[in-house]
């Protein structure tokens, strides 16, 4: 389960996509195909969730890892970058960034 706490190790990621409305269900699928079968089973997984906005032309993904170490390996394995370099194809972009919980209101 996604828990948001300042007073947590563990790793955030934020990743941005950049999509169209002609492919953002395929990058939704892509991404949720890789969750359940890939990324999930990943060692320091802990969970993630999918969002997209009104216009669907951003996907925002927000996931949590035990130790930044983790979602760098899971990004390294060979499954990954397959994957990664499909969703790129119909993407305009995406951006993984790691983010440490500061503040909760």
């Amino acid at each position: 389960m996604l828990t948001i706490s300042p007073d947590r190790s563990h790793q955030t990621v934020l990743t941005t996509f950049e999509v169209t409305p002609g492919t953002c269900a395929d990058v939704l699928d892509l991404l949720s195909v890789a969750y359940r079968e890939v990324i999930s089973k990943q060692p320091g997984f802990i969970a993630a969730a999918l969002h997209v906005n009104d216009a669907q032309t951003r996907i925002a993904n927000y996931s949590q890892w035990h130790a930044r170490e983790d979602f760098q390996a899971m990004l390294r394995t060979g499954e990954m970058r397959a994957r990664n370099r499909q969703i790129n194809e119909l993407c305009k972009g995406f951006e993984p960034v790691m983010y440490d919980a500061v503040a909760v209101f």
